[in-house]
């Protein structure tokens, strides 16, 4: 209309974000959460003996892919919502303006689309059926904070991680492998889960008032800071009581207590009362206790199945059938 100033659209920021900005964004602080159930679930089927390296690394593929974009799918979904103003932790590149959020988005669904590859074809090697588990894990990875109603939102955030990042991720490795999900399987799979969950509540511990703030109900926001921080010991804690009970049936899975000391460093800072930044060493020390819990657990497996000549049982607790 004459004589009226229109509202001016937003300039979009110029991609100003360098390649150091993009690989913080990736958040590799939090690969060990990929790595770490891919390495266990490889062990679990050695045990058994029926380990193989190329459907090791397809399935290293798609949990490397799969937490890379969720990681840039949280930054754009959590950047456009406002949700990202006010934290602590590493610089986002929606929040901060230093990438346009459209080039985010694209490069989560890139990593998505990178996953989904790697999983096709891991699907077609194996059973394929395990598309369709695939394609939950990347809806899941997509819906944690996008969409309308996000889950992450809702206190959901660290069951998602304990199923997809460890029950679907070890089980999956290992059952890709060897055509079955034996016991060990399974305990090594609560075992990740647990600690991976640990993880992510340690980033939802550190931004409980800003999330509160802004209405995101993660599990910390719920619990409270207390409860929360208790929670997280009993969850990193979790890959050691699962070593006890794998012992009795091979002692040599004690060695993965050699991860302990920085599962107990970790929890020592959470419940000393860190907040804030403080609480950024933590996620790195639980990852590190995580993959070198995984590692050795895997390698002593491995080992167990290599002295003990170990063939596929039929009466394994085929926890999912073989196609």
């Amino acid at each position: 209309m004459v004589g009226m100033t229109q509202p001016q659209e937003p300039t979009a920021p110029r991609n100003a974000a360098t390649f150091q900005d993009w690989w913080q964004a990736a958040r590799p602080h939090t690969w060990p959460n990929a790595f770490a159930p891919v390495i266990a679930g490889t062990g679990a089927a050695a045990f058994w003996g029926s380990p193989h390296l190329g459907k090791a690394l397809l399935a290293l593929g798609v949990a490397w892919a799969l937490i890379v974009g969720v990681n840039y799918a949280n930054d754009y979904s959590d950047g456009i919502r406002g949700t990202d103003d006010d934290r602590s932790g590493p610089t986002r590149l929606t929040a901060s303006g230093l990438a346009r959020p459209e080039d985010v988005k694209l490069a989560a669904f890139a990593a998505f689309a990178a996953a989904a590859v790697f999983g096709i074809i891991l699907a077609v090697m194996s059973s394929w059926w395990l598309i369709i588990v695939g394609a939950a894990c990347i809806l899941a990875a997509w819906f944690y904070t996008g969409g309308t109603r996000p889950y992450g939102y809702s206190g959901l955030g660290e069951i998602a991680v304990f199923v997809f990042f460890g029950l679907v991720a070890v089980m999956g490795t290992e059952f890709t492998q060897s055509g079955m999900v034996s016991l060990e399987g399974f305990l090594c799979a609560v075992a990740i889960g647990a600690i991976s969950a640990s993880v992510n509540l340690a980033n939802n511990i550190r931004d409980i008032e800003t999330d509160a703030a802004v209405g995101k109900q993660t599990l910390a926001v719920k619990l409270g800071d207390h409860s929360a921080r208790t929670l997280f010991t009993v969850l990193t804690l979790a890959p050691f009581a699962v070593s006890l009970v794998l012992a009795p049936g091979f002692f040599p899975t004690l060695i993965a207590f050699a991860a302990l000391p920085f599962a107990v460093a970790s929890i020592l800072t959470v419940r000393r009362g860190a907040t804030g930044r403080e609480l950024i060493p933590v996620l790195g020390m639980n990852g590190r206790a995580m993959l070198i819990w995984a590692v050795l657990t895997a390698a002593a497996l491995a080992w167990g199945g290599f002295r003990l000549g170990q063939p596929v049982p039929y009466a394994a607790v085929p926890v999912l059938p073989f196609f």
